[in-house]
């Protein structure tokens, strides 16, 4: 991922993804806290801009949608 989009992307949702984590943990919510662990490892593994914002902004979603 040495393209200056990808960097600037990964710590984007990575910050996100922290927020994710922490409300979570506190509110005992899994969906968001695994959200938020998946949008912090995901970018490491996905090399396009694109398609790390597209699979980003679809676990961002996932919590409003899966409500356990």
């Amino acid at each position: 991922m040495g393209d200056e989009a990808g960097i600037v992307w990964s710590v984007f949702f990575g910050a996100i993804g922290v927020g994710y984590f922490i409300y979570g943990r506190k509110q005992n919510h899994i969906v968001a806290l695994l959200s938020g662990i998946g949008l912090m490892v995901v970018p490491y593994f996905i090399d396009g801009a694109t398609a790390m914002v597209a699979v980003c902004v679809a676990m961002m979603a996932l919590p409003y949608f899966v409500r356990l």
